[in-house]
């Protein structure tokens, strides 16, 4: 089976972690119920047909889970993967080489699907349809248009903001997924999984905190596990306790909602800057230092999970959960 990456990636040791504490199949992946009974269903239909799996789009916020499920594809079907972010590919050769690379039944996963350009889209509308390339050589009057074959594949994308596919693509995948937040037992229950993975040990009430905290969210779950870990072997004898996720947590400023600081301040922000709102996207990335679509993708999804904000048409405003939440955070401030 062939593994390829064509995007960004981690520091060397990270990727290798988080690579490790990936599911590797259907069962061992923990929470979206509905979604792996469905998928499950075609892979195994796919697989007793001999058959590449119908494309696939998975929608939902960082962290849940896209990437380990675009793997489990390639682990069942057990077929090789590509793995390239949208933006990476820019012209209509990258999108051609990928496809005409690939091995019949291969997985070709996309991540950040929706900020493909045009012209890739073009060149991958027939090679999704029919499993063809169509290449135009030459310009005017000479130009004449090529047909390449294509191994029959499937497609794996992902994307936080399905409202940015282009419909053409978007009508192209036969299975749409949308991944929603984990609930805390779901998150403890992967909390204590991933220690057993690095070989840490940690209390049931530890990881029940960890998981409260973690925005719902498994990446999170296992970036505060491994930073709490961190303390528990500089500061302590190693075992992961009660007392011990509670001071690696406070260290780490993650409050009891799971907010961290820049949640803080962007509530904060809104609230003590902007009278509470509306304040414009754009304005308020400026008073952050963050760029708009890190604010939309990455802080905003769960702070309106939780209602502490709301989008409107004139702008972000924060609602009276999130009035209560920034006040208690100013008299837990003040206390210290």
């Amino acid at each position: 089976m062939t593994e390829q990456f064509l995007a960004p990636a981690l520091r060397p040791d990270e990727d290798e972690l988080d690579r490790s504490l990936r599911p590797r199949n259907l069962d061992d992946f923990v929470g979206q119920e509905r979604v792996k009974e469905q998928l499950d269903i075609a892979l195994q239909a796919a697989r007793a047909r001999a058959e590449p799996l119908d494309h696939v789009l998975l929608v939902g916020p960082p962290g849940l889970g896209k990437t380990s499920l675009a793997y489990i594809v390639r682990e069942e079907l057990g077929v090789g993967i590509r793995c390239v972010a949208g933006p990476a590919l820019e012209r209509k050769g990258d999108m051609a080489s990928i496809l005409t690379a690939l091995e019949p039944r291969d997985v070709l996963f996309v991540d950040e699907i929706h900020r493909l350009s045009s012209a890739v889209e073009e060149v991958l509308y027939p090679a999704l349809e029919d499993f063809r390339l169509d290449i135009v050589v030459g310009q005017g009057h000479a130009a004449r248009t090529l047909t390449l074959e294509v191994p029959p594949f499937t497609l794996v994308g992902a994307t936080t903001r399905t409202g940015l596919l282009t419909t053409p693509l978007r009508d192209r995948f036969g299975m749409t997924f949308r991944l929603e937040y984990y609930e805390p037992e779901e998150l403890s229950f992967i909390v204590r999984r991933s220690a057993g993975i690095l070989g840490v040990e940690i209390a049931d009430e530890a990881a029940d905190e960890i998981a409260s905290r973690s925005r719902g969210t498994p990446r999170v779950s296992n970036r505060i596990l491994r930073r709490v870990r961190d303390v528990a072997e500089v500061r302590h004898e190693g075992v992961v306790t009660a007392e011990v996720a509670a001071e690696a947590l406070e260290l780490l400023e993650v409050d009891g909602h799971g907010l961290e600081r820049t949640d803080r301040a962007l509530l904060l922000a809104i609230v003590d800057r902007f009278d509470g709102g509306p304040v414009g996207l754009s304005t308020l990335a400026v008073a952050l230092g963050e760029e708009p679509d890190t604010i939309e993708d990455v802080y905003e999804p769960y702070l309106l999970q939780l209602g502490f904000i709301q989008r409107t048409p004139r702008g972000r405003v924060v609602t009276k959960l999130g009035r209560e939440h920034v006040g208690a955070a100013k008299r837990a401030e003040a206390l210290f």
